[in-house]
């Protein structure tokens, strides 16, 4: 009978403790941490960084002020952060979208983003990486690297608006990479320098004229 009401307890018990342990990590002044392997719920800050431990099963990781990197195979439903870039591992997954205001996105080997990678005033840049929901900034680079693949184009806005914060008159440079695939269209609605490899594959251009180049990237 007593082994029996044990069962029963650490039954009612093992829900609570997941629980628990998918929970949310919220704080406002300071770097969260999410160890190697941990599950947690929504991690955020207001003043810090985010780090994910590599194969951390997560929800949405999320900042104001400071930096979020992801590790290796994690997996997120979404990542966002004001000021401040983000860094992915290689192999990891987000199922939603990776965003920041002012900073770069760097994506790893083998990682897929579900949905759009956008920032305003940085760049954007896939090591052999995977998105589905197009690329888009005002002011930023953006290197589609070898064997990459986006699917939903690629937007570059037009400077405007309380965030873009870029003073000179550089235009950003696109490069899409040997043998990346970029599907839809790439719109550029503000100057740009477009350089793409000569076995890449790429949708309709708006805004402006692709330069082909051979080799691993451009000279120039």
């Amino acid at each position: 009978m007593r082994r029996h009401l044990l069962a029963i307890a650490l039954a009612l018990t093992l829900p609570v403790l997941a629980q628990a342990a998918d929970g949310d990590i919220d704080k406002v002044n300071g770097t969260v941490r999410v160890d190697a392997g941990q599950h947690a719920g929504n991690v955020s800050t207001v003043n810090g960084a985010v780090r994910v431990g590599d194969n951390a099963v997560i929800q949405k990781a999320s900042t104001v002020n400071g930096a979020v990197d992801l590790g290796d195979h994690v997996q997120a439903a979404a990542v966002d952060t004001v000021n401040g870039g983000v860094t992915i591992g290689s192999n990891a997954r987000v199922a939603g979208t990776v965003s920041t205001t002012n900073g770069g996105v760097r994506l790893g080997k083998a990682t897929d983003v579900a949905g759009k990678v956008g920032t305003v005033n940085g760049s954007i840049n896939l090591d052999a990486a995977h998105v589905g929901g197009g690329l888009q900034t005002a002011n930023g680079d953006i290197t589609v690297g070898a064997n990459s693949r986006v699917e939903g184009g690629i937007l570059v806005e037009k400077p405007g608006g309380w965030f873009n914060f870029n003073s000179n008159n550089r235009p950003p440079h696109v490069v899409i990479g040997p043998h990346a695939v970029v599907q839809g269209t790439l719109d550029f609605r503000r100057d740009v320098v477009l350089q793409v490899s000569d076995s890449a594959q790429i949708g309709p251009v708006k805004g402006a004229t692709p330069v082909k180049f051979s080799g691993e990237q451009p000279t120039e």
